[in-house]
């Protein structure tokens, strides 16, 4: 599938795949704000990039492992980009502890763009019995 992408800053990075069979695009930072709210602290990082994502896909911004070796949360815990937004995209984490977090240049995120179903509800007065029925939070046993 071909997306369309533009660049909106010149060190913008065009993602790619780091190995074959990944399923999420390296996203890289190029631009850096830092937000203060009165008691918490959240850090944006810019990609420099808008997309043209298909009708019928999503965009969705993940975290890549390596937020494990920084003082980060993504605030928003996935993003999402609709296939009708064209502006810049940019990843906002939130600070969790005072160490190391990302540097202009450095991959911030991944992009996985997956087809997204039209969903239409039927109300209904019941639904069909399953074995975990109603069971919630852990009641599979783990």
């Amino acid at each position: 599938m071909k997306v369309r992408i533009k660049k909106l800053h010149e060190n913008a990075v065009i993602p790619s795949y780091a190995k074959p069979g990944d399923a999420g695009m390296d996203l890289t930072a190029v631009s850096i704000t830092v937000i203060d709210e009165k008691t918490h602290g959240y850090i944006e990082y810019k990609t420099g990039l808008s997309f043209e994502i298909p009708e019928g896909f999503v965009g969705l911004l993940f975290p890549r492992s390596s937020i494990s070796n920084k003082g980060l949360i993504l605030s928003n815990s996935v993003g999402v980009i609709d296939s009708g937004y064209r502006g810049e995209v940019s990843m906002r984490f939130k600070y969790i502890k005072d160490t190391e977090t990302y540097n202009i240049g450095e991959r911030i995120g991944q992009l996985v763009i997956v087809p997204v179903p039209e969903i239409q509800f039927e109300e209904v007065t019941e639904l069909s019995e399953t074995e975990r029925g109603t069971g919630g939070y852990g009641s599979t046993g783990v």
